[in-house]
């Protein structure tokens, strides 16, 4: 079984990479693999071209695409941000908008978890911002003892959040129950709901 955890931070090897790196290190414990995918600098913005659609895969052959492949083979998922103003950063927002718009297929139905980093404010507000990716397409949200949340304004700051890295450790722990309670499910037999095909309104018919 393999987690992905995606760092949604220009800075490659800042605060957000410290929590996931913490993430990691107790999957390996608990003999998970997992791997940090970075998204790197360069992340457009979706422009509704709807080439996703006929073509499976998104228009602009980036890091989504990249991802996207391997995202089809993984079992879970973690994706983290720092707060920009009360908010995730517009490269993770880019990145996600075009990754669950064209290849959410590869995601659904797998467990996903949020991680937030700030200096001080924002963290609440960013962590629910990137939860709705997930609870509109039936994947299930992995929790831990406290919001994912991890303070510093550098990795050495962090490594003084005591609990920050605590909660990290614990998510990482529930994540890979959780992974193992559905390896277990299946091999019971035990199959995903079957979906109903959705039923899309605009709130006028």
């Amino acid at each position: 079984m393999k987690v992905l955890l995606v760092n949604g931070s220009p800075r490659k090897n800042g605060c957000t990479h410290r929590a996931l790196e913490e993430i990691a290190q107790e999957l390996e414990k608990q003999n998970i693999a997992s791997e940090i995918f970075w998204i790197g600098t360069r992340n457009q913005g979706c422009i509704a071209c709807n080439h996703c659609k006929e073509y499976g895969e998104c228009v602009f052959h980036d890091e989504v695409n990249l991802f996207a492949k391997m995202a089809e083979n993984a079992d879970g998922f973690i994706f983290g941000t720092p707060v920009y103003y009360g908010s995730a950063t517009g490269g993770i927002t880019s990145f996600m908008d075009r990754l669950f718009y064209s290849s959410v297929r590869y995601m659904e139905d797998k467990p996903v978890a949020t991680v937030v980093s700030c200096r001080r404010g924002g963290a609440t507000e960013t962590f629910a911002q990137l939860n709705m990716y997930y609870m509109m397409n039936n994947m299930p949200v992995i929790s831990s003892q406290y919001w994912n949340q991890v303070h510093g304004f550098t990795p050495q700051d962090v490594e003084k959040d005591i609990e920050g890295l605590q909660t990290m450790r614990s998510l990482a722990k529930n994540m890979a129950w959780i992974l193992y309670s559905i390896d277990v499910g299946k091999k019971q037999g035990l199959e995903k709901p079957k979906r109903e095909k959705k039923i899309p309104t605009n709130f006028i018919h």
